[in-house]
């Protein structure tokens, strides 16, 4: 579904989080949000996603949501939040709790789910007893369960090591190949949103507004290919040199209490 955000701004108190922001954003789409830290990219992911009511503009959608998403909007944080004693296919299947749907059409639901983040072999396992990547994978499958409308993932790789971030990296474009969700990515790693949008937009230090809008001009399904990635190397070193004045003096700022 296309998304609109007209004029946002927020505030916390006496600290301006976010300023005017315009965006549109496309069905289907993927865009990054990146900027130096505290320049309200989380912040305006909870607008995007309803959890907090900005404090001027308004976040619209366009159209109706497909007729099998159970919700519009579905998160994918950093914390995979996995219930330890629920096995993979059970902890997919929780976010189907409490919906009016079949036995059959929820079995359906989880496996295709499971299928689609190369889960199905673990099925019966516990987290406790699979790797921190594959603890995000049945996050990414909770999610997907639902077939949101929109997705919306605060750093979801941050956590992970290089290796297993690149093998997410590649599972994400895969699943996004398959599936038509809007989605709406805040990363501080850059080469995260060089590979996995389709434009990104960068925010310049608090309060947040949008500095630069960049699109990534090689297809999603070759990202991953050796004759893009000098390509995709410049981008990251573009979008370095937007953020990066403005990265130092963030990490070198007091916080206000």
């Amino acid at each position: 579904m296309p998304l609109h955000v007209e004029r946002v701004s927020h505030s916390y108190g006496p600290v301006a989080a976010l300023d005017a922001i315009d965006l549109d954003i496309a069905d289907g789409e993927t865009v990054a949000l990146i900027g130096p830290s505290g320049c309200g990219k989380s912040t305006l992911l909870g607008i995007l996603g309803g959890l907090l009511q900005p404090s001027v503009g308004r976040v619209t959608l366009s159209g109706q949501p497909p007729a099998d998403s159970l919700n519009p909007f579905t998160y994918i944080f950093q914390d995979f939040a996995l219930l330890p004693w629920r096995t993979v296919e059970a902890n997919v299947a929780l976010a189907l709790e409490h919906r009016p749907l079949g036995a059959a059409e929820r079995r359906e639901r989880v496996a295709a789910a499971l299928a689609l983040t190369g889960l199905s072999e673990f099925a019966a396992a516990y987290p406790k007893q699979l790797s921190g990547g594959m603890r995000q994978r049945v996050g990414i499958a909770r999610a997907l369960v639902v077939r949101p409308a929109v997705l919306l993932l605060d750093e979801p790789l941050s956590a992970l090591d290089a290796q297993t971030r690149e093998l997410l990296m590649e599972d994400l474009l895969r699943i996004w190949a398959r599936e038509r969700s809007t989605r709406v990515y805040v990363t501080h790693n850059l080469e995260e949103a060089a590979r996995l949008a389709d434009r990104v937009v960068v925010l310049s230090r608090r309060p947040g507004r949008i500095r630069e809008v960049v699109r990534i001009d090689v297809p999603v399904g070759d990202r991953g290919r050796p004759e893009h990635a000098a390509l995709l190397f410049e981008m990251h070193r573009r979008l370095w040199s937007l953020i990066r004045d403005e990265a130092a003096t963030a990490d070198r700022e007091v916080q206000p209490v």
